[in-house]
């Protein structure tokens, strides 16, 4: 596992690095510069729309009696999507926006409880405590 975070750690800034020199190269600097502050702000604006809307539906899931898991994962996930918006670069927006969008973030959902569910049947899931 530490490996794998060792290897996200250097390969997604070297992706991304790569990919900013590369659409330098061919749009420009300062066109390369403006979509990156555009998909920062529209991340932004996405993340606090995304936020306070499932801040609502999970106060009136509560007031309703029930348990809001759904919209609690949802909640993660657009989290998650805004804190991955922090790091500039395409790629990892693009992930971000995958997290914000409500379509995309279903199927992402889907992909993630598929992942779980097989690796709770298989018995490789482990929990430490300190």
């Amino acid at each position: 596992m530490f490996i794998r975070i060792v290897l996200i750690f250097i390969a997604v800034p070297v992706l991304e690095i790569y990919t900013l020199l590369r659409a330098g190269e061919l749009i420009g600097l300062w066109p390369t510069l403006g979509l990156i502050l555009l998909t920062g702000v529209a991340g932004a604006w996405l993340a606090r729309t995304q936020g306070l809307e499932l801040l609502l539906q999970i106060q009136r899931e509560l007031a309703a009696g029930r348990m809001p898991t759904e919209k609690l994962f949802d909640g993660a996930m657009v989290l998650a999507g805004g804190l991955v918006l922090l790091t500039p670069g395409f790629w990892t927006d693009l992930l971000g926006f995958f997290c914000l969008v409500p379509a995309t973030r279903e199927l992402l959902k889907k992909v993630l409880r598929k992942w779980a569910e097989k690796r709770l049947a298989s018995g490789s899931v482990r929990i430490y405590r300190f």
